[in-house]
């Protein structure tokens, strides 16, 4: 069985390692008023390639250290730099991880004046031409008729809601606001499915949502799941309320006399 030998450490070329100078006068340079601290120490990187470590005085940048790395061509006496960084050590403050702005968008976040375009392969649509919720219909050559005088027209969408999009926009609804889970549906009189201002909406989400139409709720011109509620119910309605006259006590009106009336 042949013998596995280690890779061999790079030795730490003599020249590159007295270019301490070199190295400093290249870190104040691209420093500037961060300024550069006392030298730490020196890694070999390989074959005539070497890293120079300095400290980082600035406060802002605690922790942190500069790197140089100088190198020397092989057979030549001048060492040069190669390149200048500012880099972070052990518990060293950090910026926040970069996230892309299409992962940190989240509900609601697209305002007016913003675009977010639907990636080809968002799971939450599907070509029109499927079908859509009327995919699983069982007349198949009707609804081919239909997809292609719709194309022919003009009038389809290009994609329309997947199942997926359904489903996730359901499980929003009913763990959000437009749930039953909140104090708002606790407090109700009843819930929105026996409620005559509640409109259902089409397809398949309307098995479980509709929308308010009663302008004196929160919830007006929002989504609803059927189990929601809130105080402005239709089943409340208001109470008569009939005030007796209390007992005559004295009588002004001579009724015998006809002009007592305008004394």
């Amino acid at each position: 069985m042949p013998t596995i030998r280690a890779p061999r450490a790079p030795k730490a070329d003599q020249a590159c390692l007295d270019a301490v100078d070199l190295a400093r006068a290249a870190a104040v340079e691209t420093a500037g008023v961060i300024g550069v601290g006392e030298h730490i120490g020196a890694v070999a990187e390989g074959d005539r390639v070497l890293t120079h470590v300095f400290a980082s005085t600035h406060p802002g940048y605690a922790g942190w250290h500069w790197s140089v790395t100088v190198a020397r061509a092989s057979r030549a006496k001048v060492v040069t730099v190669d390149e200048v960084v500012l880099l972070p050590g052990d518990g060293s403050l950090l910026a926040p991880r970069w996230v892309p702005w299409a992962e940190r968008v989240g509900p609601g976040d697209v305002s007016a004046g913003l675009l977010m375009a639907s990636p080809v392969d968002d799971p939450r649509l599907e070509p029109g031409y499927t079908g859509g919720e009327h995919a699983a219909d069982t007349d198949p050559a009707e609804e081919e008729l239909t997809r292609v005088v719709v194309a022919e027209l003009g009038l389809g969408r290009e994609r329309v809601l997947s199942r997926t999009g359904r489903d996730e926009a359901a499980q929003r609804w009913l763990l959000g606001p437009p749930g039953p889970d909140n104090n708002l549906t606790r407090q109700a009189p009843g819930v929105c499915e026996t409620c005559g201002f509640f409109t259902r909406l089409t397809g398949g989400l309307g098995v479980l949502f509709g929308a308010c139409t009663n302008a004196f709720s929160v919830s007006d011109g929002q989504v609803v799941s059927v189990d929601h509620g809130c105080g402005a119910h239709s089943g409340v309605v208001e109470e008569e309320h009939v005030e007796e006259l209390p007992a005559l006590l004295w009588e002004t009106i001579d009724w015998d006399q006809s002009d007592a009336l305008f004394d």
